[in-house]
């Protein structure tokens, strides 16, 4: 029986007849093409991520609310993972959790038990911003103001409340946001057009609508842009739609191609160019307390978060889009 010499090069046996490995499927492929080496090519990239970005550190704080009133579209999900992209990219970036169930402070892996310093609390006006801010375990550049099951209460708490249009917007202008040097505050906003989205709206010059590439992908959107255009004729000029990003893209459904197409064409040049995917893992982080791009930075939903988040650095906040429409 022919023996084949381990130093023989390319796989050539001593008679000159190639090895039965070179015969086999993965002859010709490197560790880096495998799904798991590319996997890890991915997920360094993620982590070590390109520092062109880094240098453009923002001359102005953006403050941007991610809003719809159609619940499951990726609010929260968008929130995080845009938060830690932008991270990445070394920038600082505070998310205020406006929403009840706190699941953005869960992604962030804060604590938001009942009873800790939280929106609540802030928007009553009981406690400064100081007193709530807490800095995520997954990066030193992210922050985050918890939501607790309080927070449930808070619409008919502020009905009475005077100025309650602009509690927030108040509470955000703190010396803190100047001491952490926060570039980004991204306010999550809950499934609803109440006064705590109003305050979100208010408190914000951009807006950030995350569309799901389904069927009824603008249902509640005519309505989520006939609040925006009331809040900016009566509340905040400033207001308006810098950004629509598509989520939970389906490649293998004429579907999502046809929604995207038609979100592309309604709000056209706010629409990112960078398409979220639907994704098992982007699912899965929230019940580890992360996001994606700590869970599995390496996945498709990581890398495209990160992508988005480049986007969104680099081009500027554009001019008013949408919202009155």
């Amino acid at each position: 029986m022919d023996r084949v010499s381990r130093e023989t090069p390319n796989g050539v046996d001593g008679a000159g007849r190639k090895s039965d490995f070179d015969k086999s499927p993965f002859a010709g492929i490197t560790v880096s093409e495998t799904p798991i080496g590319a996997a890890a090519r991915r997920a360094s990239e993620v982590l070590h991520a390109n520092t062109d970005v880094r240098m453009q550190k923002l001359t102005k704080r953006r403050v941007m609310t991610i809003a719809n009133q159609k619940g499951g579209v990726g609010k929260t999900t968008t929130t995080v993972n845009l938060a830690a992209a932008l991270a990445l990219q070394g920038l600082s970036v505070l998310v205020v959790d406006l929403d009840p169930q706190g699941n953005a402070s869960t992604a962030l892996g804060v604590d938001h038990r009942a009873e800790t310093p939280s929106t609540y609390e802030l928007l009553l006006g009981e406690i400064k911003i100081r007193d709530a801010i807490q800095r995520s375990p997954h990066s030193n550049l992210m922050y985050c103001v918890p939501a607790t099951i309080d927070l449930a209460g808070a619409e008919i708490e502020l009905v009475s409340m005077v100025a309650r249009e602009g509690r927030l917007k108040t509470a955000l202008n703190d010396s803190v946001l100047d001491e952490l040097q926060i570039d980004f505050v991204m306010i999550d906003c809950p499934p609803s057009l109440g006064l705590l989205t109003v305050n979100a709206l208010v408190a914000a010059e951009e807006v950030l609508i995350p569309i799901q590439c389904e069927y009824y992908a603008l249902e509640g959107v005519g309505q989520l842009l006939r609040n925006i255009a009331l809040v900016q004729a009566h509340l905040n000029p400033a207001l308006h739609v810098s950004t629509v990003l598509l989520t939970m893209y389906d490649g293998r459904t004429k579907l999502a191609d046809q929604v995207a197409d038609e979100v592309r064409t309604h709000f056209g040049d706010a629409v990112l160019k960078a398409v979220i995917p639907r994704s098992v893992k982007v699912s899965e982080a929230p019940g580890y307390g992360m996001t994606v791009l700590d869970y599995d930075p390496g996945s498709r939903g990581a890398m495209s978060y990160l992508d988005a988040g480049r986007e969104l650095v680099v081009r500027s906040p554009g001019d008013p889009v949408g919202s009155g429409r």
